[in-house]
This record gives structure tokens, sequence and C-alpha cells, in this order.
């Protein structure tokens, strides 16, 4: 009877400790995976502005001629170098990783040299200036993200002085020629953008700016005033290192899982 009575005990504590025990087996609670990392693409697509500053050189070098443009003499050439600083606006429009673009830029310079005519005697020192210049440019470029490599070409414009000085005098000799010389440039930059909408670049340009020739009279000094002081062939290049800041808006940033 003992043995009876402790086995049925045995028995109504395990039916009893049963659910309570079960009550403790609960799931585990579930816990959602994290969000996949998003990549950022930075769009290079938009109206942008911005302001340019540097240093140009332009090489110059001036030929004797006849009235007529036939070939006399060298008179030498020059570089005519110094600062610059201007802006520019554009618009460029991104296709998977390459990017389209036109740009019109304008910039003021200073740019300015003078070399001893080679002429007989060496009596007169001839002077060059480049006081401005625009370049009006298609781009094509490559992006990596927020860094674009691009090239660009177009046309150039550049407003220029020339002028003849008794040499190791300041006496001007010569008439002041002013003129405006249409050209080509081609160039390349690197533009790294630091912000959404904020980049820095830096550009290199060359301009081919041809031969023009020029007549010039006299002032008084080595002649009659208005008679031929000389006809002379001038070329030109212009090379430029330029830094850029732009501001962009219309091509935000977007992600990409």
């Amino acid at each position: 009877m003992k043995k009876f009575l402790m086995g049925t005990v045995g028995l109504v504590a395990l039916s009893l400790s049963a659910p309570a025990s079960a009550a403790d087996m609960r799931a585990r609670p579930y816990t959602k995976a994290p969000p996949p990392m998003v990549a950022a693409i930075y769009d290079w697509s938009g109206m942008y502005i911005g302001i340019n500053g540097g240093y140009g050189w332009s090489s110059k070098c001036w030929d004797f001629t006849t009235p007529g443009g036939a070939f006399v003499a060298a008179e030498g050439c020059h570089d005519a170098d110094g600062g610059t600083v201007g802006g520019q606006i554009g618009y460029r429009w991104q296709a998977s990783q390459w990017v389209f673009g036109l740009e019109a830029q304008g910039n003021w310079a200073d740019f300015r040299g003078s070399n001893v005519s080679l002429l007989p005697g060496n009596v007169y020192r001839n002077e060059s200036r480049v006081d401005a210049f625009g370049l009006f440019t298609g781009q094509i470029g490559y992006a990596m993200n927020n860094a674009l490599l691009y090239v660009k070409g177009g046309a150039a414009v550049t407003s220029d002085r020339y002028r003849s000085f008794v040499n190791g005098t300041g006496i001007q000799a010569s008439n002041t020629i002013d003129d405006t010389r249409w050209g080509a440039v081609v160039g390349v930059g690197l533009e790294y953008g630091f912000a959404p909408n904020w980049s820095f670049a830096v550009e290199y340009d060359h301009l081919f700016m041809d031969d023009r020739t020029y007549t010039f009279t006299n002032n008084g000094v080595a002649g009659a005033p208005g008679t031929l002081f000389g006809t002379n062939r001038i070329s030109q290049d212009v090379d430029l290192i330029t830094a850029r800041i732009n501001y962009r808006w219309g091509g935000p940033v977007v992600a990409r899982y």
C-alpha cells in the first residue's frame, strides 16, 4: 500500500509539472536581418556655374613682311605670360559612366611679353599682350563615381594688343593695334566632387590661334604720323593651366543596391 501511494503521488507531481516545463520552452524571438549596404552614385548631370584662376602663356613670333604679305625677315619670338581669372557656366548629362557636356568660359588675362626686333640695328622692341579670352566647348568624360576625367574641344577667342617701342626706352614708336582673334581649343581636366553639389577641377587647355597680318603706322616718333611703320605677320598659340570650383544643381546623389 505504501508503494502504491508513493507511485500515485509521483504521477500526480509529474502531471502538474509538465505544463510549466512546456511553458518554459517558448520559441526564440525572430530578429530581422539588417538591410544590405547601399553604395552612393555621384550624378554629374545638371547645370553648373563656377569660377577659375591660374596661369597662361602665349607664344608669339613676329615676321616682317611686305605690304602684300610676302615674308622679308624674322623679327623674333617671345612668350606673353601672366595670371588669369574668370568664370564658366555649362550643362552636363550622364549616361551610365559616360558624361557629356557643353560649356562657355570667359576670363580676364594679363599675358604680356616682348623681344628686341632682329631687324638690322635692333632699333625696336615688339610687345604683345592678351587681355582676355573666351572658350566655347563640348565635353566628353568618364565618371568613376565622384571623380570625372574629361576632354574638351571647340572654339576660342582672344583679345590681343600689339605695339612697338624704341629699344631701351619707354617711347612707343608705332600705333597700338587691338584685335579679336578666333581659333580652336583642346583641353583635358580632372574633376572631383567633394560634396553633392560642389566639385573641384584642374584643367589644361591649348589654343590654336593661327597667324594674322597687321599693318602698323608711325605715331610721329619714327616718321610722320599715319605713315607706314611696317607690316608684320604674327603667329600665336596659348597654353592655360587653371583650377576650377563648380556648383551644380539638378543632379542629386542617388543610391544603388
